[in-house]
């Protein structure tokens, strides 16, 4: 495995791992089976902390702490974790965390498409070995799911409700029974204390595959809101932005504070389909104007200045990003921005 300096974005418990040692190492709380981390530690982790011993823990999410209370309190009983929310919400970037505070591996990842087989979600087969051999513990594939079933761990499966209903379903025995059933051997697979499921979902893919309410009703769901205040946006985008920067080792970049602010009040304007202060309605785009998105437009910006530009970062050039972002449909959005603009002289 090459050092956590030597590929573009380290795994959470490769990149934190100082962090997480140093909660370990003062977390007197009781820990459920093979959790790294007592729960308390866990939202201390994901929340950021000063510990007794002067560490500082980086927050990891900024907003609500009750959510992620009710997050790990989820995992820690029989019950799945759905994460739920627009595109954005750092329902990705949570699960990741989790996996990682709780396992120390959030590498057990099944991501979701509409190609996702079922064999992703069980296992598979060594073709070669199958012919050779016949049906065998061998010549099966684990899936992150059996392995982490195998070791007590997390495993997380990215956009859910884009998966075929009927690989979904294939998750109700192991989320009711906690066991996978091996037809082909005559076995199952039993899950080991400590093993649970974090599935992630957006609010757009409703109506895609929707999950059926068997599954529904193996999750808690946990819906992570866009941030609440400008504040809280910027301050997750002026973090996101910072870290980005060094992982992508970008040149330092002269950037005001009242450059984000700007950039995050656009995309809030244009998702809100209002003014900051309510008096001026706006047009709403067919995209989501995630936060995520925000933060692309400003790391995409600090690259054009830093490479391209005199090493200042300044609004206009961070229009091109910023329009890019809102004109998904060409005709629809591209009034929808227009109109926008048109509306900044006089506010």
């Amino acid at each position: 495995m090459p050092a956590t300096g030597d590929v573009l974005r380290p795994h959470a418990e490769n990149e934190f791992a100082h962090e997480l040692a140093a909660l370990a190492a003062c977390d007197t709380r009781q820990r459920p089976p093979r959790w790294h981390l007592s729960p308390w530690s866990v939202v201390n982790y994901l929340m950021g902390t000063t510990l007794a011993d002067g560490t500082i823990i980086s927050a990891k999410y900024v907003g609500s702490r009750r959510l992620m209370e009710v997050a790990v309190a989820t995992l820690a009983t029989d019950r799945a974790l759905l994460l739920l929310g627009l595109p954005g919400t750092a329902k990705t970037w949570v699960s990741e965390h989790l996996a990682a505070a709780i396992s120390g591996d959030s590498t057990l990842l099944v991501q979701g498409t509409a190609g996702t087989a079922e064999e992703a979600v069980r296992y598979g087969w060594n073709y070669a070995r199958l012919l050779a051999e016949g049906p065998s513990s061998a010549a099966l594939v684990p899936s992150p799911v059996y392995r982490a079933m195998e070791h007590g761990s997390i495993v997380r499966i990215e956009e859910l409700t884009r998966m075929p209903s009927d690989v979904q379903d294939a998750l109700i025995t192991v989320l009711s029974e906690k066991v996978l059933p091996i037809p082909e051997l005559g076995s199952e697979m039993q899950a080991r204390p400590g093993f649970n499921l974090i599935a992630t979902a957006n609010n757009r893919d409703r109506g895609v595959n929707e999950l059926s309410s068997a599954l529904r009703r193996r999750f808690n769901t946990v819906v992570l809101p866009t941030p609440a205040t400008v504040d809280e946006e910027v301050l997750i985008v002026t973090q996101r932005v910072a870290a980005l920067s060094n992982m992508l080792t970008l040149p330092a970049v002269t950037t005001s504070a009242d450059e984000i602010r700007r950039v995050v009040t656009v995309f809030r304007e244009l998702r809100s389909g209002q003014s900051e202060d309510g008096r001026i309605k706006f047009k709403t785009p067919s995209g989501t104007m995630s936060t995520a998105e925000a933060i692309s437009v400003m790391v995409q910006g600090i690259a054009m200045a830093a490479h391209l530009g005199d090493g200042s970062l300044r609004f206009d050039a961070l229009l091109s990003g910023i329009e890019s972002t809102v004109v998904k449909d060409p005709v629809h959005d591209t009034v929808v921005w227009r109109e926008y603009l048109d509306s900044l002289p006089i506010r």
